[in-house]
């Protein structure tokens, strides 16, 4: 039986870091199975955040030039984790830092260019996953799904929390899975403007009051009364919910206040979309899983239909690297990786670009 021995890599729209999961996995019969050997969380210098927040801006030879010290940086970071915990790895899966993301206009980009990764760890690297799936007319997002459908199967939902919020469910014997909406990337925006990377456990969010008018304004943006399957990310954040932000005159408690009931609200309103006759159980994943604040707030929201399921602090934080790391393995193994009921592509795919170090 083959064991697959990989690195896989993620770096989030919330910008808190990159994480690196060393995993074996491996298919002793039908389904695959996995093992988290080793993790590690690298934090993002505040150069290094100002830099990727400010490359949506940037003209195209600027950008390129990003894309490869970015990928030789990523390769570093793998080399330091191989040396330092002493690894045997066969391959290395990125997902890269997405800057664009328009897909309606056939536009993806994912920073941190494959051949200087390869090159600069000297391993097999995978990534550019969501172009192929842009190119045969889909979202490019979200990829999670597939690793929730073949790892995660037993739960009803998976939630992920990261800067964005994604669900991924099965309806009619087809896996779903979209981006609801907003999530961490707002609660770090309004943290940061204290000063603070982020609220810890929501205890800031918990002590403000709800603003009825920014509330009632964040419900009713556009993106969420369209159908599945979408996709969203920093340029709709930036162009449509910054604004409602800036123009508030309230504290920070209340901003984040509202807006976790904001997030909460929504996530609730897809949920009661399906009929629900039965016990349901909520798998959530993400850094907005630590925060006490927001999960009390969706539970409440919820109800007693829906279950919440916190996992252990290290599927948390690693469940997305931990997926890249399989969607390698799949891509490597030339089977299907992107789900085409998931993204709205003209069929399923086994993407993601194959570098050979040199």
């Amino acid at each position: 039986m083959k064991i697959y021995k990989g690195i896989g890599m993620m770096s989030g729209t919330s910008l808190d870091g990159l994480d690196l999961v060393y995993c074996h996995i491996w298919k002793p019969l039908t389904r695959w199975e996995f093992k988290i050997e080793k993790t590690k969380s690298i934090p993002y210098s505040k150069k290094r955040v100002t830099r990727l927040q400010e490359a949506i801006r940037l003209p195209a030879d600027q950008l390129l030039c990003l894309h490869n010290e970015y990928g030789t940086w990523l390769g570093e970071q793998v080399g330091q984790f191989i040396e330092k915990e002493k690894l045997e790895v066969n391959f290395v899966s990125s997902h890269g830092h997405t800057v664009h993301h328009q897909p309606a206009k056939g536009l993806t980009f994912q920073i941190g260019s494959g051949q200087h990764l390869a090159n600069a760890c000297g391993i097999k690297t995978i990534c550019d996953y969501r172009t192929n799936d842009v190119a045969l007319g889909g979202q490019g997002a979200p990829l999670v799904p597939i690793g929730d459908h073949m790892l995660f199967g037993t739960y009803d939902f998976c939630l992920n929390l990261g800067g964005i919020s994604n669900i991924s469910f099965v309806l009619d014997d087809k896996r779903i899975a979209y981006d609801i909406g907003i999530a961490n990337m707002l609660l770090n925006y309004i943290a940061a403007g204290e000063g603070l990377k982020y609220d810890k456990g929501g205890t800031l969010a918990r002590k403000g009051t709800l603003l009825p008018q920014l509330f009632e304004k964040l419900n009713s943006l556009a993106y969420y009364a369209l159908p599945y399957p979408k996709s969203t990310g920093y340029e709709w954040f930036s162009k449509e919910i910054v604004p409602l932000i800036k123009e508030q005159d309230a504290s920070i408690e209340s901003l984040l206040h509202t807006s976790v009931h904001h997030i909460c609200e929504q996530i609730a309103r897809q949920l009661k979309l399906l009929t629900i006759k039965n016990e349901k159980t909520l798998l959530i994943t993400g850094g907005g899983a630590f925060n006490t604040y927001l999960t009390e707030v969706l539970q409440d929201k919820l109800g007693k239909k829906i279950k919440l399921e916190i996992p252990s602090n290290q599927l948390i934080e690693f469940k997305e690297a931990l997926i890249f790391c399989l969607m390698g393995v799949l891509r490597l193994e030339q089977e299907i990786n992107v789900l085409h009921s998931v993204t709205g592509a003209s069929k399923d795919s086994s993407s993601g670009v194959v570098y050979l170090p040199c």
